[in-house]
């Protein structure tokens, strides 16, 4: 079976700058992975069958994005394998941490490879997009500033300190946050020189402290320790630390209910660096 990584993302910043006439939103945002994530194992399958194995009884099969992704790679190629598909399940759902983009990005890459159908990163980028706005920064895998829905990637190299990132063990619809009238749409749009010198913030985090008290109360036990924000439409908090022990040691000392975790800021994604193993 082929064992691949299905890491986190951050968003170090993000800011809504308009609405579009289809109704998705543009935005700025800074992309970096972290060393923890899901797994995925993957092996042939015959008469394209796919089977997930997943212990995730609130999410329809079908409608898991990892066979949709196994689905639309099979369309588009016309490709007849089929694949087994064995997911451990770290990261929250509603976290704001990627875990379902990420999961549909290891998918394209491990059965592009395994079904050796010889697609660029590009080409399972684009089709990424159709899956989700932050499939792509997953496959490309690099950090990056992204535009546009996210899919707009330039890439950018931030420091890469450790991270202690915590769940308020509550689960942030990212759809009714972006429907939400008084979520931020206005911020200026500014390049990636200029937000190297702004202060980070993220447009969402006022209205998802707003709708989920226990994302606000985190926020403000943290914040005393280092400077803090949320990631993504929520829920996860984050702030860095200059080593692993300190992130531990506060993560030690966080509020009882609440989950986390302490990983490495990675500018290369741990699944780009195993795909280049194989």
């Amino acid at each position: 079976m082929l064992l691949l990584p299905a890491p986190a993302k951050l968003n170090l910043f993000l800011t809504i700058t308009g609405r579009r006439d289809d109704g998705y939103h543009n935005l700025q945002t800074l992309f970096q992975f972290v060393d923890y994530g899901d797994t995925l194992g993957f092996a042939l399958a015959p008469k394209g069958e796919l089977v997930l194995k997943a212990d995730l009884p609130e999410v329809a099969t079908e409608q898991n994005l990892i066979i949709k992704a196994a689905r639309l790679l099979q369309a588009h190629t016309g490709c007849t394998q089929g694949a087994q598909i064995q997911l451990t399940k770290r990261l929250p759902m509603g976290g704001g941490l990627g875990g379902g983009s990420s999961d549909a990005a290891t998918t394209l890459l491990a059965l592009n490879h395994l079904w050796q159908l010889g697609l660029s990163p590009n080409e399972l980028a684009t089709l990424g997009l159709r899956l989700g706005a932050d499939v792509p920064v997953f496959i490309q895998g690099h950090a990056a500033f992204a535009e546009g829905v996210g899919e707009q990637l330039t890439p950018a190299s931030p420091p890469e300190p450790w991270y202690l990132i915590l769940h308020p063990n509550v689960s942030v619809s990212t759809a009714d946050i972006f429907q939400d009238p008084e979520l931020i749409r206005d911020s200026p749009a500014l390049g990636l020189a200029q937000w190297l010198t702004a202060p980070w913030r993220n447009d969402c985090e006022p209205l998802v402290k707003k709708r989920h008290p226990e994302v606000a109360k985190l926020l403000s036990w943290l914040v005393e320790y280092a400077p803090s924000r949320m990631t993504g439409t929520g829920a996860c908090i984050f702030a860095s630390f200059d080593s692993r022990l300190e992130a531990q040691t506060i993560l030690a000392k966080a509020p009882q209910g609440m989950s986390g975790f302490v990983a490495k800021g990675c500018n290369q994604s741990p699944l780009i660096s195993a795909i280049a193993q194989l």
